[in-house]
């Protein structure tokens, strides 16, 4: 069974800031820490992230419409500066899935893997870095069942992380797709 097509486009800042805003403060986006952010944070820290050399974020798209959201960075610069040692083509990621009132089983195991595969379409990157909360378990399981492997506990300034990687290979190796 297809879940359906899976796309993405650079973020709009403003005109995507609405749509944004109702996703980061729904309750299921608690560890996106924007929970009591007003409509003008929301619009700052995209405008902020639009204008960095080393940070993007995009709207992803199912089927044509807004499902979730897509920030890759370079973790030199960004996030993870000076917490790790970084390694040539070290790409950073975070994701939100759009909240739902009518759940599809698999779907935000299908964006992750959307999103994967999207930074692993760039020759350049070798493998992707995340620095999930701790406490967010959910999200420790779907990165490991799409190939990261925690490394350690991390103190950021704003959380206590779980820095893992997945380099190409084991992200195929997840994916059951032979090299």
């Amino acid at each position: 069974m297809s879940i359906g097509t899976f796309t993405v486009r650079p973020l709009d800042p403003l005109q995507d800031a609405e749509l944004l805003h109702r996703w980061v403060t729904d309750p299921k986006a608690a560890f996106w820490m924007m929970q009591d952010a007003e409509l003008q944070d929301v619009e700052r820290e995209y405008m902020r992230i639009a204008a960095h050399e080393h940070h993007h974020a995009y709207l992803g798209l199912h089927d044509g419409e807004p499902a979730f959201l897509m920030e890759k960075y370079d973790p030199r610069y960004v996030e993870l500066a000076g917490l790790y040692d970084p390694e040539p083509g070290d790409v950073g990621m975070h994701f939100l899935v759009a909240p739902t009132d009518r759940p599809v089983h698999g779907f935000t195991r299908a964006v992750i893997t959307a999103v994967m595969e999207e930074l692993f379409a760039d020759p350049d990157t070798r493998r992707v870095v995340v620095e999930p909360d701790v406490g967010n378990k959910a999200v420790h399981a779907l990165n490991e069942a799409v190939g990261f492997v925690p490394e350690r506990e991390i103190d950021k300034p704003e959380k206590r992380a779980l820095l893992s990687f997945c380099t190409r290979e084991q992200f195929e190796a997840a994916r059951g797709v032979s090299a």
